[in-house]
């Protein structure tokens, strides 16, 4: 673990004082600064003969696991005329915490290779990139893309989902799932992404204490926290390890992993669309589904439609010619999975070791409830027994 962040440390430290300038279409942008208009004229106007960006406007910061800017170009009279892009999100890394937790755990590879290789293979709503690339000297990383704000309406911990978009999500993760089940090519250069386990390990190993962060949420949550389960809360962890090792025993395909609500869009006509393809990994599709419905759901909403949405889950992997479990085996599985996505949380409301602040605390305080929630429900701590 020391190699690689004093590898990564080293060369941000490096470039920190006198970032390079991004010039031509094969630089990795160093941060959203770095961005020129000849950079951008190379990557947007390449297929636009004439076509030039002239200024660059730079959005206020966002910064997350991600460091992350809204973008305006200007462009001459031919870019003008060919309607190309003005509006810009940008994701880079620019901060050294960003680039440490993204280039250790491979997640900023990850994203990259899926939208220069993977995103334009799937049937599924998903943003596209303009520009996705990551330099493995500087560990730098950019994904630019078309900014959606004024065409979709992105979630948040506050959005009521309602029973047609529920449904919609559902459709789509069985989609995406179906695409790369039992692939013979997971793992391969050609879907290059790591086993859930092995993932998961080496997120522990660059940023070490989840299970510390797991405790101290927990004590954080107070009142939040179903009686029953505070009085367990020391088999928690346990249980999370479990639901882990469970991946290496079940069907597997390509998970996008971080299924949360504000990874999601409303498209104008409902349909739902999902971003963020950054923590990408070989699994069972249950985990993704059960973080997707628990975290995206009212809690009384979630009682009420689950059991339906996972019958919708399995039928419509039968459709795309998945062998679904059982109705039982898949409730058993989704018990089982919902802690992993729980630990996201705790990580998230207090931080490991390498880790930035990632979200709001509203954010994770909803998101925690709902999950702990949904683990008293359905006596999840007694599901691997």
């Amino acid at each position: 673990m020391k190699d690689i962040v004093d590898t990564i440390t080293r060369a941000y430290e490096r470039d920190a004082a006198s970032p390079p300038s991004a010039l031509t279409a094969t630089d990795i942008p160093w941060s959203s600064e770095s961005m020129t208009p000849a950079w951008f004229t190379a990557v947007l106007c390449r297929n636009t003969p004439g076509a030039k960006v002239e200024h660059i406007v730079l959005g206020e910061r966002d910064d997350g696991s991600t460091n992350r800017r809204h973008i305006e170009l200007r462009y001459n009279e031919a870019g003008r005329a060919a309607r190309l892009p003005e509006r810009l999100f940008c994701k880079v890394a620019d901060q050294l915490l960003n680039r440490i937790m993204l280039g250790a755990a491979g997640t900023a590879q990850a994203e990259v290779f899926f939208f220069n290789n993977l995103r334009a293979k799937l049937p599924i709503e998903a943003p596209r990139a303009l520009f996705a690339g990551f330099d493995e000297e500087s560990f730098a990383y950019a994904v630019v893309f078309e900014d959606l704000s004024d065409k979709v309406a992105f979630c948040d911990e506050s959005t009521v989902i309602d029973r047609a978009r529920a449904e919609s999500m559902v459709t789509l993760l069985a989609d995406f799932h179906a695409a790369f089940h039992q692939d013979p090519a997971l793992g391969t250069p050609a879907v290059p992404y790591r086993p859930w386990p092995e993932f998961w390990g080496n997120l522990m190993l660059h940023s070490p204490g989840w299970d510390d962060s797991s405790r101290r949420s927990i004590d954080r949550m107070g009142e939040r926290v179903p009686p029953p389960l505070l009085a367990r809360r020391d088999e928690i962890w346990p249980c999370t390890e479990a639901s882990v090792r469970a991946h290496a025993a079940l069907p597997q395909t390509l998970m996008h992993s971080d299924v949360h609500l504000k990874n999601w869009y409303a498209m104008p006509d409902g349909t739902m669309g999902l971003s963020d393809w950054q923590i990408m990994s070989i699994g069972n599709w249950s985990r993704d589904f059960v973080y997707a419905v628990t975290t995206a759901l009212a809690v009384e909403d979630r009682r009420a439609w689950e059991d339906d949405l996972l019958r919708l889950y399995l039928e419509r992997s039968a459709q795309n010619g998945v062998g679904a479990p059982s109705f039982d085996e898949a409730r058993l599985l989704c018990r089982q999975q919902v802690f992993s996505a729980l630990a996201f949380w705790t990580v998230t409301l207090c931080p490991a070791q390498n880790m930035p602040s990632m979200q709001p605390e509203k954010t994770s305080l909803v998101f925690i409830e709902r999950l702990l929630t949904s683990i008293d429900d359905h006596d999840a701590l007694d599901s691997f027994s």
